[in-house]
């Protein structure tokens, strides 16, 4: 891939800020709605909001660490960035979108790149009802709350509350519980990317439940749907000898 109109990007801290004063410097920056790519400089979460900022244009975003964690960007350097985006390998993600209907009958949509999660509200325990492809599959989950995760997010919030590693390509979601408490051994499940998980809360009143897309936040929900949208692709940068496929399989090792 050549690419002759970059534009660069940064989050808001200091490591971030100078890495885009010397890269400007050097390779010039362009408007980002004018660039053929985008360069992102910052963490995990600076990524995600730099993917949602630019889903609708589809434009392949290339990030360099300068957070902390970095699991969705490359290594950072000031030098050969022309050749390194030439060599990155492209991986194309697909979002989840999220339909939540509040107590008051209003209706939210929203995408995301990571994880759909549902969190209590209180002190008390939500009361979840769980439908895959319409089919009731849990009549009552007992719990903190519960999420359904993309393979790329599958490291992420999934992984903290003991959900299974994804591998790029599996067409696979991950449905993973957090902190159940009825029934206590049921931890979660795998389904095909193509399946359309629905939530009823149950008790809503006494126990009420927040719904979020990856920073997208519906408070009091009484029923969400999560299904990927294939329709959207997000398309992410990544050198040749730490590529996202790479990355998740290493996870899967680690001690």
């Amino acid at each position: 891939m050549r690419f002759h109109k970059v534009a660069f990007v940064a989050a808001d801290s200091e490591p971030a800020d100078r890495a885009f004063r010397l890269l400007t410097a050097t390779y010039g920056n362009l408007p980002a709605g004018e660039a053929d790519v985008i360069v992102a400089l910052g963490g995990d979460g600076f990524m995600l909001e730099t993917l949602h900022r630019h889903i609708d244009r589809q434009v392949p975003i290339y990030g360099m660490n300068r957070g902390s964690v970095g699991f969705l960007m490359n290594v950072y350097s000031e030098v050969h960035l022309l050749e390194r985006l030439e060599r990155a390998e492209l991986v194309r993600l697909h979002p989840l979108a999220m339909k939540a209907v509040t107590g008051a009958g209003e209706s939210h949509q929203a995408l995301a790149i990571n994880e759909v999660s549902l969190l209590r509200e209180t002190r008390q325990a939500a009361k979840i009802r769980i439908r895959v492809d319409g089919r009731v599959r849990l009549e009552e989950l007992v719990c903190d709350g519960i999420l359904v995760a993309t393979p790329a997010g599958s490291t992420a919030y999934n992984l903290s509350a003991h959900g299974p590693i994804i591998p790029m390509g599996a067409g696979v979601l991950a449905l993973t519980s957090i902190s159940a408490f009825r029934p206590r051994r049921w931890r979660g499940a795998l389904l095909s990317h193509k399946a359309l998980v629905s939530f009823e809360i149950l008790d809503n009143d006494k126990r009420p439940v927040s719904a979020v897309a990856d920073y997208t936040e519906v408070r009091d929900v009484v029923s969400v749907e999560v299904r990927e949208d294939r329709d959207i692709g997000l398309n992410l940068l990544f050198d040749p000898e730490h590529n996202l496929e790479e990355r998740i399989l290493a996870e899967q090792f680690l001690p």
